[in-house]
């Protein structure tokens, strides 16, 4: 017997969907058959379609987004090493 076996990201390993269409049905399958909330999103790497259980915006723009926030390890008991 022949399984289909979706094509997979070569950088996130996530299944690939050439069109928004397609990736929202699948996140509408999936909240139909197993209760799980999925939205769509275009990868920056290859280009096509994923899902994720992350909300859109959730990380985005918070204290600790890319660029932002402390430079160094949160760390309990982490001090700064003093330059003479």
């Amino acid at each position: 017997m022949h399984y289909f076996v979706p094509k997979r990201c070569a950088f996130t390993s996530k299944i690939m969907y050439h069109d928004k269409l397609a990736a929202e049905r699948a996140a509408e399958r999936s909240q139909l058959e197993r209760s799980v909330d999925l939205w769509v999103y275009r990868c920056q790497d290859c280009g096509c379609w994923h899902l994720t259980s992350h909300e859109p915006g959730r990380y985005l723009g918070g204290p600790f987004a890319r660029g932002q926030g402390h430079r160094h390890s949160r760390k309990r008991g982490y001090k700064p090493r003093q330059r003479k």
